[in-house]
């Protein structure tokens, strides 16, 4: 078998095994063969309107996730990015009809139109009343030239099949439910951007190229390359731009109510996409305009384009009460935005841990400008022994203090443990926030002493180990501090000086740290990778031996 990105048997099998998939995972919902199209399996009431659309697949949800009631009634898929053919089409609208008349929902792709408007001629001569309203949102392919396609339908699809669904399920007739639709599409204008392309499934190259560093701007939903290209830029730079697009197209103005949809496009995440959000709601603020409802999520996909699709429709009354309606489709969230009203911060109150006053603390600021510097070889560490997170962590815990740190020692460890807690955050937080508090309160203010420190770090090792239950040999930081402990214990016995003391803390730290290359990972994420991480040293021991060699330099 060809080497595949994607969960599949086979590649011709790939939209047939899917499907199998999507009707057995949705109630009130069946697959007619024979024509190729997914309907409702609980027919409609007589005489109500039925709403049927389609498209290529590698769009999903969009459309089969948009079957149910007080949404589509049924959908065809055609293969990948290709339309649906006529007589699939006109199958599905002649099984639907339940009296009413049928509406297609169409995209306005040139296989789509042409394939939908065949169908509508089959279903006539079978007596089966229709009508059409075509999408045509994406601003970016908008041109002058009446012989060309013009704008594609995009995002706002979701929107239309939504209002046209429960305009049908309340009751109105056939031109009543595609005026609405119209109206809804007229108003609605889309723009979408991307980081990275898609790959369709069997395909060994992605739909186009781009350089690492560059957005594609304008994309199509069909894997197709834009229309501009620049390098990325900040999330509020990109909405701006698009926005600076989408609302002189759309007519919205200050004043305005609106429904937006925040699109993703198949491989952006959900904090990205509610990031962008945040930035559409402050910018269409700014501009007095309002959100009265919104949509967050990936409805309208590329495969697994990295990309999101901006969509605004200008809002009435009606609108947003059949946005309001309720709807069984799958797809469909049970709670969509409300209106937006005074954005929240999202930001975190600073927490009480600076290091800039008093005299300089040398030792601790050679530790801390240690780790920072290392904070890549710490990550490429982790990436080979866990799961690559931990220099980051390492960064967010010290990169915001001003070198060279000041306070006494006490201080400046109570400083960087409640760095470690809020800011790290995850395992290291927990640990390494432990390791500074114990020490800050087995320390104190009082003049270092063998013992002390002997006692202080002892404390700081069993609160550690009863944290995590680490020992010796699991791969952790404990196998760092536990010789360094068990060599101050003997140091304070014996009355060694504490700058040997600490000197012979330092080195078995190192040893310790040596002898994680041949261990197993037992504790923490690392252990999930096993014998991946053997012949790697555990990069939390490293960091841990680096502040023993630091003290023993004080």
């Amino acid at each position: 078998m060809v080497p595949s990105r994607n969960f599949l048997n086979a590649t011709e099998r790939f939209i047939p095994d899917a499907l199998r998939g999507v009707v057995a995972a949705t109630a009130d919902l069946r697959w007619n063969s024979e024509h190729g199209y997914l309907i409702r399996d609980s027919p409609l009431r007589p005489g109500h309107v039925a709403i049927v659309s389609g498209g290529g697949s590698g769009h999903e949800p969009l459309h089969a996730g948009f079957i149910g009631r007080g949404m589509l009634t049924a959908a065809c898929p055609g293969l990948i990015f290709t339309s649906p053919n006529a007589l699939q089409i006109a199958g599905a609208t002649i099984a639907a009809d339940a009296g009413g008349g049928v509406l297609h929902v169409v995209k306005n792709y040139t296989g789509d139109v042409m394939n939908f408007s065949i169908a509508r001629q089959i279903a006539e001569e079978s007596s089966v009343r229709t009508d059409v309203v075509l999408v045509d949102d994406d601003i970016a392919t908008e041109v002058a030239d009446s012989d060309r396609p013009g704008r594609r339908g995009t995002a706002a699809t979701v929107v239309v099949e939504k209002l046209c669904g429960a305009a049908a399920e309340r009751g109105d007739d056939l031109a009543a439910v595609a005026a609405v639709g119209r109206r809804v599409a007229a108003a609605a204008r889309s723009m979408a951007v991307a980081l990275a392309p898609c790959t369709v499934p069997g395909s060994a190259v992605p739909s186009f190229d781009l350089p690492a560093g560059e957005m594609e701007i304008g994309i199509g939903i069909h894997g197709e390359r834009g229309v501009d290209r620049a390098p990325v830029a900040a999330a509020s730079d990109i909405v701006a731009a698009l926005l600076a697009r989408i609302l002189p197209a759309a007519r919205v103005r200050d004043g305005d109510e609106v429904i937006v949809v925040v699109n993703g496009l198949g491989a952006t995440h959900s904090l990205e996409l509610n990031l962008l959000f945040g930035e559409v709601a402050a910018q269409l603020a700014a501009a007095g305009i309002l959100i009265a409802r919104s949509l967050v999520g990936s409805f309208v996909t590329a495969l697994d384009m990295a990309g999101v699709s901006v969509t605004v429709v200008r809002a009435d009354p009606e609108m947003l009460e059949l946005w309001d309606a309720p709807t069984t489709a799958p797809a469909w969230p049970v709670v969509t935005g409300p209106p937006v009203g005074e954005l929240t911060a999202g930001a975190i109150v600073e927490p009480d841990d600076r290091a800039d006053s008093g005299p300089e603390n040398p030792w601790l600021s050679a530790f801390v400008g240690r780790v920072r510097e290392s904070v890549g070889a710490l990550t490429d560490l982790d990436r080979r022994a866990g799961d690559g997170d931990f220099g980051t962590n390492m960064a967010a815990a010290l990169r915001h203090y001003a070198l060279p740190l000041r306070g006494t020692d006490a201080e400046v460890l109570l400083a960087l443990s409640t760095s470690y807690f809020v800011r790290a955050g995850g395992t290291s937080g927990a640990v390494f926030g432990t390791f500074f508090r114990a020490l800050y309160t087995g320390l104190g203010d009082e003049r270092w002493s063998t013992e002390l420190v002997a006692r202080a770090v002892r404390q700081a090792l069993d609160q550690i180990q009863a944290l995590g239950g680490a020992r010796v040999g699991d791969k952790t930081v404990v196998d760092a501090v536990s010789p360094a402990a068990d060599t101050l214990d003997d140091a304070a016995r014996r009355d060694i000086p504490l700058a040997a003391a600490l000197q012979s803390a330092a080195d078995a730290a190192a040893a310790g740290v040596q002898a994680t290359k041949e261990s197993r990972a037992a504790r923490g994420r690392a252990s999930y990778v096993g014998d991946a991480a053997r012949g790697v040293e555990d990069p939390g021991a490293l960091v841990m031996s680096w502040f023993f060699e630091a003290a023993a330099g004080r």
